[in-house]
């Protein structure tokens, strides 16, 4: 099932909706394979005529074909109902039908993404990923992410992104200021000075438009000017 659009923020676009890869459902039906043969074998087995073990037998293989069947299909409704997704402002992941669990992760407060792939793994294009962000639990572990060096590539290029569109939203937001005081329209900037940005900043902050994250960030590229 794909991710719904009705739980995106206002201008906030998919970039990557993915199921596990389907190396997930793998065990399952390997499993199912098995107990289909068995259950092959038994039927075609030439039990002698006063055998006693022939019923037995043949129930037996049905019963182990139908507990595969519906070890693979709870498996296969799991793989359904998992989703990882990369939006222009999130990470996110959910999964479970019932019984629903996910995390989101704002891009603005990731740090580091690690992926890990085995050589096996680099021939199917799967692996895992982790990320890395500010908060208590701070690294987060994603198994049979389909190519998880792609998805890396992704969330570093949504990230710059979004910082890109913040800093904008920022010089949007500095220039209504000026305008509000009265500064005519094609007039040079005039040059301020670092205590003078820096008081903006806290404004900007005092009033919501930037993060705390933001206002640190900057204030300490203005200090190391």
């Amino acid at each position: 099932m794909a991710f719904p659009k009705k739980h995106l923020y206002n201008d906030e676009v998919v970039v990557i909706d993915r199921y596990p890869h389907w190396w997930y459902l793998a065990p399952r039906g390997f499993l199912l394979l098995l107990a289909c043969a068995a259950g092959v074998a038994a039927l075609a087995y030439p039990f002698d005529k006063d055998s006693d073990l022939q019923t037995p037998v043949r129930y037996a293989s049905a019963v182990l074909v139908a507990l595969a069947l519906i070890a693979f299909v709870v498996r296969l409704i799991g793989w359904r109902s998992t989703n990882f997704v990369v939006t222009s402002e999130r990470c996110i992941y959910r999964s479970g039908v019932l019984h629903k669990s996910g995390i989101e992760i704002p891009l603005d407060r990731i740090s580091t993404v690690f992926f890990s792939q085995t050589f096996f793994e680099r021939i199917l294009k799967a692996g895992d990923l982790g990320i890395e962000s500010a908060g208590e639990n701070s690294r987060q572990n994603f198994s049979d992410i389909t190519n998880p060096v792609e998805v890396q590539n992704t969330i570093y290029k949504q990230m710059e992104e979004n910082e890109n569109r913040k800093y904008d939203r920022i010089g949007s937001e500095a220039r209504q200021a000026a305008a509000a005081i009265g500064q005519p329209a094609g007039q040079p900037t005039q040059v301020i000075t670092v205590a003078e940005q820096l008081e903006k900043l806290a404004d900007l902050h005092q009033r919501g438009v930037i993060t705390t994250e933001q206002f640190e960030a900057q204030k300490a590229t203005l200090l190391g000017s």
